[in-house]
């Protein structure tokens, strides 16, 4: 299972790509796939959903940046 960003442009919705490479969609589990989708206990919960169960996402949609809301990076190198 992969999480994704899918959607055109500020309009992406959450997803996530299951075992068979199907993009099916989180939206009605998570609200957008940033700092509170990742914390240990979200991340347990979209670990134990069975993805079969989620709408299927046909057709091929634009994949967008994998987090939201990401401020900045900072990097160092040596």
């Amino acid at each position: 299972m992969k999480l994704v960003r899918y959607g055109q442009p500020g309009q992406e919705k959450p997803g996530l790509i299951d075992a068979q490479g199907a993009l099916r969609d989180l939206s009605g589990v998570v609200a957008d796939i940033g700092g509170a989708a990742l914390a240990p206990e979200s991340l347990a919960r979209i670990a134990a959903l069975d993805a079969s169960t989620l709408p299927r996402v046909d057709g091929q949609p634009r994949h967008g940046c994998p987090v939201a809301g990401v401020g900045k990076i900072v990097c160092v190198g040596l």
